[in-house]
């Protein structure tokens, strides 16, 4: 077993995530939406990272080892702040910028920071996609 399986595996996940982002907000904007990129939207990014470690341990190791335990224990950290405290900064954001409106010179925050429930669980489905196309390589 190939010790690259799981440096890869997280990038792979993180560039198939994020260029499904990017074309889904290119089809919904119309124009490619270079402006769109970052934090926020369908999939998770950081679900896809964090789902696709856990996934690609059991696939390989099992689901008894402590590795396992240990990225899964990680994998429900970024998720839960992705759908609660980075939710509640871009709502904060939006506020902020609602109420600087009139400043010149204010720079908007930006308001995409957290995830749905959906975009988290796309992220998790991109993350087990992408495990268990590796596991199944034998990479």
């Amino acid at each position: 077993m190939s010790t690259y399986a799981y440096v890869l595996t997280p990038f792979l996940a993180w560039l198939v995530a994020g260029c499904s982002k990017f074309a889904i907000n290119s089809i919904k904007a119309g124009k490619p939406a270079f402006g769109l990129i970052g934090y926020g939207g369908l999939p998770s990014n950081h679900s896809a990272i964090v789902s696709s470690m856990a996934a690609l341990i059991a696939f390989k190791q099992g689901l008894d080892q402590p590795a396992f335990g240990v990225a899964l224990t990680l994998a429900f950290i970024v998720m839960l702040d992705a759908n609660s405290l980075r939710l509640q900064v871009g709502r904060h954001a939006a506020a902020i910028n609602r109420l600087a409106v009139e400043a010149a010179d204010h720079k908007s925050l930006r308001e995409r920071m957290g995830h749905t429930r959906i975009e988290i669980g796309a992220g998790i489905l991109v993350g087990i996609l992408v495990a268990w196309g590796i596991a199944a390589s034998s990479v």
